[in-house]
């Protein structure tokens, strides 16, 4: 009986140079999944965005969740990443055999923590991406890539319930790894970190970051803006596509003349809060006598500042 096969774009393929020039050169553009609710994954995926970004890292997202909306989205063929938990080879196994195919890995410090997360999305002794095309599986100085990831497809949606075939030989090519740029010590280590292979790209996180700074909460301060922009410009060195958090649509602007490739400029939970509380100003105001001064009903910095640009 035939097969049925349902391929998923990866992230990465975003960036080739005919899907850049189908977007007329522009940067791609996506945005955060944190409640994990289907329907609002469905709503969001429908929209137009180049890619979605599912956060397991700060939402109480089960594994259930995520294969739950990673399956509504597969109806629209919007490259997905998952944002895991932390930088640990059990937790990227999970989410790879689940059938995430793009890994966002968050707290990624230098090259050995890039490297780490590499080899825990690969299989011991499995080819690099694009060997099945005659490409080799060999690093650069000849080496085969070495990798850690635990073999279950048989029992997994990655591999489609050993529908997929040559997933074990071939599995580097159906899997990308973005690593997260988001602390002081990273972005001294940005070049290494973005020159390490297997790496798929870059993505940067001025929260961590400016509080790794001393200057929490404070994502547009111009040191933050000028560490973030020091990682754009070693990772164009390496030849690496590198993104950046920005939901304040000037500081996004701001990212993209610097050279992002790739800029998240919002989230479905940060799209929610700001609607309904525009919503209540409008329809529910606070007296003026219980304003206590502050912008909106009660909330400090209105509709925009740091809020706006997680």
């Amino acid at each position: 009986m035939p097969v049925i096969d349902n391929p998923q774009p990866l992230f990465r393929d975003l960036f080739s140079p005919e899907a850049v020039a189908a977007r007329d050169g522009r940067p791609a553009a996506g945005m955060f999944l944190c409640n994990g609710d289907q329907n609002t994954a469905e709503i969001c995926a429908g929209a137009g965005l180049d890619y979605l970004l599912i956060d397991a890292e700060h939402t109480a997202l089960s594994l259930e969740d995520v294969v739950g909306q990673l399956r509504v989205i597969a109806g629209y063929r919007v490259p997905t990443m998952v944002r895991v938990p932390a930088n640990d080879p059990v937790l990227i196994k999970q989410f790879l055999d689940l059938g995430a195919q793009t890994l966002l890995v968050p707290m990624v410090d230098d090259a050995e923590q890039a490297a780490a997360a590499v080899a825990a999305a690969r299989y011991p002794g499995g080819c690099a991406a694009g060997a099945a095309a005659g490409q080799g599986a060999s690093t650069s100085s000849g080496q085969r890539r070495a990798g850690v990831r635990g073999v279950g497809s048989a029992l997994a949606r990655s591999g489609r319930w050993n529908r997929t075939t040559g997933y074990l030989a071939d599995a580097d090519a159906h899997v990308s790894v973005i690593v997260q740029i988001e602390s002081e010590t990273a972005v001294g280590h940005a070049r290494a970190i973005a020159e390490t292979d297997g790496v798929d790209g870059v993505f940067i996180g001025p929260s961590d970051l400016s509080a790794t700074m001393g200057l929490l909460g404070q994502q547009s301060h111009p040191e933050v803006v000028a560490a973030v922009k020091h990682v754009i410009t070693e990772a164009q060195a390496a030849g690496t596509i590198v993104g950046v958090n920005a939901f304040a649509r000037d500081q996004a602007q701001d990212y993209v003349e610097a050279g992002a490739d790739y800029v998240n400029v919002g989230a479905d939970v940060a799209l929610l809060a700001r609607a309904t509380e525009a919503l209540a100003d409008t329809w529910c105001p606070a007296s003026a006598a219980g304003a206590g001064g502050e912008t909106g009903r009660g909330r400090p910095g209105g509709a925009g500042g740091e809020r706006a640009s997680y």
